[in-house]
């Protein structure tokens, strides 16, 4: 029974490429799996039903202070927001505009990589299975003199197709989570801006807060 380390080998050099690109795959996910899970990510909810309340009840400061001690998406719209000199509902509308251009784009960056990746491995898995597949049958003899090595050839040329499949598939699966986590937290940012500036706008006269 071969090991996969003669699995890897009978793909030919091609694989040594696949798994560079799936490594390249692999660090993007990982750096996009910490910003938006676990740096941008919160309980979205709880955290804007909690900052709406106080600033309903005219605790600014506090809002304000909820904002700074969190790393989350949330919280740098609503620092700039609150902190805006402006109790006008366009203004505040613009702000929040401005805001979130400057936010969401951070959410989404590199996840296209992630599909040239795949597309990538796919690539270079069906190049190697080609290539490999030519190589078996010259090998196979011009004249039928070596038969059996067709079907081994045949078999090992397959190798550099699975691995580039495989590798794909992680990708797509990946960017996939991450697309769906990153609109999620873009659709929390929407809903936040707008009703904190109603919030807001039901509050004259308020006094903003520091950092």
């Amino acid at each position: 029974m071969s090991t996969a380390l003669d699995w890897y080998r009978e793909g030919g050099p091609i694989m040594l490429l696949i798994v560079l690109v799936g490594l390249a795959g692999i660090a993007i996910l990982l750096e996009r799996f910490y910003v938006i899970v676990v740096r941008s990510r919160t309980n979205g909810r709880l955290f804007i039903e909690r900052v709406i309340q106080l600033v309903r009840g005219g605790k600014i400061d506090d809002a304000i202070k909820m904002c700074v001690g969190s790393h989350a998406a949330l919280s740098d719209i609503g620092l700039v927001i609150l902190r805006s000199r402006s109790r006008e509902e366009p203004e505040l509308q613009q702000v929040a505009t401005a805001a979130s251009l400057a936010v969401t784009p951070k959410l989404s960056r590199r996840l296209q990589y992630l599909s040239v990746l795949a597309v990538v491995a796919l690539l270079l898995g069906a190049l190697g299975a080609l290539w490999d597949l030519r190589a078996s049958l010259y090998a196979a003899a011009p004249d039928g003199a070596h038969p059996g090595h067709l079907s081994p050839g045949l078999a090992a040329a397959l190798n550099p197709a699975m691995l580039g499949i495989a590798v794909a598939t992680v990708l797509a699966l990946g960017r996939g989570y991450l697309v769906s986590q990153a609109e999620s937290i873009a659709g929390q940012v929407a809903e936040f801006s707008v009703r904190l500036i109603i919030a807001l706008t039901d509050l004259p006269d308020v006094r903003l807060g520091h950092r």
